[in-house]
């Protein structure tokens, strides 16, 4: 069995292989747990509770209405997919002092959650000028710990895990060289949904695909 990183909780799990060769290129983003409304975290991607997930899909004027709190400063990124594999999306905003500097968001069918993430990620680093110093957020712990962990060790290896193949590997090759490339960019996880204003604007964002108004 293979094992993955929690992106809500930040536990370990495994999933059978028979599993993951149904859906090539797919990549687990949450314990069983945490699918069921019973881990860690009380406030998941989308409102979950122990009720199960529910997506509130707002718009972007509805976040600002909605949400206070939270950094108001940095790149705040985010990626989603529904069904998972299936259509998903990804969305970027850079923040100074509370207010917008730049955004971006896109679409893509098929795909996957982790390749939205990344891709997010990718798109979010393009926002900041370069040498300008800021903290680029998502609440992917599975991409922070894929690009600050376990990327250096892979390239070293020649692209290559004793546990398999690493998955999303052309965007992951293309985060780690952009991260590389531009050291004045922190990268750092935040919490899924804990009211956090600009990466709820972020999820807002990544799912706009699945609206008629961003």
């Amino acid at each position: 069995m293979t094992e993955f990183v929690c992106t809500d909780c930040g536990t370990r799990f495994t999933v059978r292989q028979e599993v993951l060769d149904r859906y090539p290129g797919w990549t687990p983003r949450q314990c069983m747990s945490c699918r069921t409304g019973g881990g860690a975290n009380p406030a998941r991607k989308g409102g979950r509770t122990r009720a199960g997930p529910v997506e509130e899909n707002l718009t972007t004027a509805q976040v600002l209405e909605k949400y206070r709190e939270g950094p108001t400063d940095g790149v705040f990124t985010d990626g989603s997919a529904h069904p998972n594999p299936g259509p998903g999306g990804w969305g970027a905003v850079y923040v100074v002092n509370g207010e917008v500097i730049d955004q971006a968001h896109g679409r893509e069918s098929p795909t996957t959650n982790n390749r939205m993430e990344l891709t997010a990620l990718i798109k979010g680093f393009d926002l900041v000028p370069v040498g300008t110093p800021a903290v680029v957020y998502t609440d992917s712990k599975l991409c922070v710990d894929t690009i600050t962990k376990w990327a250096p060790g892979w390239e070293r290896a020649g692209w290559k895990r004793k546990s398999g193949p690493v998955q999303n590997l052309d965007l992951v090759k293309e985060l780690y060289a952009t991260a590389k490339a531009r050291p004045e960019l922190q990268l750092q996880w935040i919490a899924a949904h804990n009211g956090a204003r600009w990466n709820e604007y972020a999820d807002s964002l990544s799912t706009a695909y699945l609206r008629d108004e961003l």
